[in-house]
Parts: structure tokens; C-alpha cells; sequence
């Protein structure tokens, strides 16, 4: 049985209403992505087009195979204080009744989120967002990494407990990966473009 864990890194002695704040009123180039990942305000460059294909092509997967009343969302907060994380995953499943709280949910009301690696930035999505999505509650993380040691990968991790995920499936792309339950759809990896 794999796993996946950190150590929560949250600084000593955030306000987290503070951050926020600070997240809120960052200014960055259009395109951009600015999310706090353990208490600091970070900004990613725009994806590349690699990147944006993959996402596009699992949301029109996932429209398939979800109920009506959720929606697969591309720029919705993910807010998990207890880690110091207001995340903006690449995709994640949320019951559409939750966005009645306004531009950002609390983490625990994804079903499923998933993220697509940079290779700037790819330990964000392996390690400290695992661990907040894991800490949320989050019962499914899909972590695509086409910057994976020169092996593009598809890991499916669930049943996060105590801040860790356990592994449910991990394929190389180009092979079928399975999402149980209330997904139950089958993601060809083969359709993914490489970096």
C-alpha cells in the first residue's frame, strides 16, 4: 500500500484573513494563476498549451460522467486554512449547491480534484497540495505528471486520512486508468499531449 504525505508548512503565527487578503488583491499578468500554498501568496506563469489541452480534455470527460447538480470547474478557490492553502486546481468536481459561498469553497466540498504538473512547479501539485487536498477531506486526487523523471504518469490517490493519501492507481500515459465510484469512467491517458 503506497502513500503520499508532508509535513503541514503553514508559517507560525499567519493570520490567515490577512493572506487572503493579500491573495485577493494580487495583481498579476493575465493568465496567471495565484494561489497561497502554505501561507505564502504564489503566482504561476500562464499553462502552456500542452497543459490546457490535458485539462480540457478531462473536463469533457468528467461532464460525462457526473451528476447534473456538479460542475468541473478550471479557475474555483480551494480554501484549506489548516494548511495555509487557498488552491486553484486545473479541474476539480464541486456540487454546484456549494458555490453558493461565493469565489471560493472550502476543499472539502470537492469530490474530486485534479492537477496537471508544471515543470516549474510540479512539487506543489506531488507534495504540498496532496497534502491539503488529503487534510480537506477530498475523497479523489488525480495527479497527471508528464514531467515525472522522463515517465509521464496518471496516479489516482483516495481515502486521505490524517493529511495522507493512499495510492488507488498509478499508470504510465498511454495506458486506462479507472475512477471508481460515483465517477465510474475510464481515462485513456494515450489521448494526453506530452510537454
Amino acid at each position: 500500500m503506497s502513500a503520499l504525505a508532508a509535513e503541514p508548512g503553514v508559517p507560525q503565527g499567519t493570520d490567515w484573513d490577512e493572506i487572503v487578503r493579500v491573495w485577493e488583491e494580487t495583481d498579476a499578468p493575465e493568465g496567471s494563476k495565484v494561489e497561497i500554498i502554505e501561507g505564502i501568496v504564489t503566482v504561476s506563469p500562464p499553462l502552456s498549451e500542452e497543459h490546457n489541452d490535458t485539462a480540457e480534455l478531462v473536463q469533457r470527460l468528467l461532464y460525462k460522467a457526473i451528476p447534473d447538480d456538479w460542475g468541473v470547474y478550471q479557475t474555483l478557490g480551494l480554501a484549506c486554512p489548516e494548511t495555509g492553502g487557498l488552491f486553484i486546481p486545473d479541474l476539480c468536481v464541486v456540487p454546484r449547491a456549494a458555490l453558493r459561498r461565493g469565489t471560493r469553497v472550502p476543499a472539502g466540498e470537492a469530490e474530486l480534484v485534479v492537477e496537471i504538473t508544471s515543470k516549474s512547479n510540479a512539487n506543489h501539485d506531488r507534495i504540498k497540495k496532496a497534502h491539503g487536498y488529503a487534510v480537506a477531506g477530498v475523497p479523489l486526487y488525480l495527479l497527471l505528471d508528464p514531467w515525472q523523471s522522463g515517465r509521464p504518469t496518471a496516479t489516482l490517490y483516495g481515502e486521505p486520512r490524517n493529511g495522507t493519501y493512499r495510492v488507488l492507481a498509478s499508470v504510465e500515459y498511454g495506458e486506462k486508468l479507472d475512477l471508481p465510484e460515483p465517477f465510474k469512467l475510464v481515462l485513456d491517458t494515450g489521448i494526453f499531449p506530452l510537454s
